[in-house]
């Protein structure tokens, strides 16, 4: 089983144009896309695809729209009561695949719903391989919440408390970081540079690997660091891997990194060691990337590429 938490949801509208955007100017759009959003719940999607147990947890009000595109997923979820809407990220895509995305910021958490969230997750990771804690917090939240989470969660289940990935940026992440001791973080190059605070070159997988050295293992056990067409690098305590992406053509990015990451955990599930686990996420990345709006991609969708591991 693996569980998510997508604590700040969204409606994801996709728009596919037939050129290049042009600001400031009227075009006609191909075509457009509407469904359940929020980075936890499409790791849910690409994992239930996989025909993996996972359950979603994620704070819904009880007529909120988000809850038709939701159910037509088919992902088991635990929606906790809120008074708050989801909130709406609109992709605009060009025949390059060019993504142009504006996520709107989500309603606040009141406390209490805050509280309920975390019993949920707590009482939803009973039987929980891996939990995923994942996607940007709500304007009310302290930068803390996913570090609260996890420290619920151990609290709870002690020895048998599941193995925490989390995919957040900023902030968050920080805290995380510093506090968490969490099994695993996903950011892209972009997101480490901000955690160090250092640049970093995501054309150098040996410069990606000695950055990470600062916090892995001391501070969390791996990161999976994706960097778009170039690929990933994994780095944990026994050593570090890079892979190439395959050429593919781009349709939209959009959740392509959830996709990457819910492949790692399907492969870690399934016993794979660290190149393997690194290359299904590189498989899922790039289906992902190679379907349009968030449509999560199948086994079926992994294509037959060769997918080139080096340790670094």
């Amino acid at each position: 089983m693996i569980v998510t938490l997508t604590v700040n949801p969204a409606l994801d509208r996709t728009i596919a144009l037939d050129a290049a955007l042009r600001p400031g100017e009227v075009q006609a759009a191909r075509s457009a896309r509407e469904e359940a959003g929020g980075k936890g719940v499409n790791v849910s999607r690409v994992v239930a695809a996989a025909g993996v147990d996972t359950l979603a947890v994620l704070p819904l009000a009880t007529d909120d729209p988000y809850r038709v595109p939701l159910a037509a997923s088919g992902i088991s979820t635990v929606p906790v009561p809120v008074a708050r809407q989801v909130r709406t990220n609109l992709a605009i895509t060009d025949p390059d695949g060019v993504t142009t995305k504006i996520n709107l910021p989500g309603s606040p958490l009141s406390g209490a719903d805050s509280a309920a969230v975390v019993h949920a997750v707590v009482e939803a990771s009973a039987d929980a391989d891996w939990l995923v804690l994942a996607g940007s917090l709500p304007d009310s939240a302290a930068a803390s919440f996913y570090v609260d989470v996890i420290s619920a969660v151990r609290d709870r289940r002690g020895a048998s408390a599941p193995r925490i990935a989390v995919d957040a940026s900023g902030p968050a992440l920080h805290e995380v970081v510093a506090h968490g001791a969490v099994d695993l973080i996903k950011p892209n190059d972009e997101e480490l540079a901000e955690l160090l605070g250092t640049p970093v070159d995501g054309t150098s997988p040996e410069g990606i690997m000695d950055s990470v050295r600062a916090i892995v293992p001391a501070r969390v056990a791996a990161a999976l660091i994706t960097l778009g067409g170039a690929g990933a690098v994994l780095v944990t305590a026994q050593g570090a891997w890079f892979a190439v992406a395959p050429r593919i053509r781009v349709v939209s990015t959009v959740g392509a990194g959830d996709s990457s990451l819910a492949g790692y955990l399907l492969a870690d599930r399934a016993g794979a060691d660290a190149a393997a686990r690194l290359t299904s996420a590189i498989r899922y990345g790039a289906a992902a990337a190679s379907l349009p709006g968030t449509q999560v991609p199948t086994p079926a969708d992994l294509g037959h590429h060769d997918i080139s591991v080096r340790s670094i």
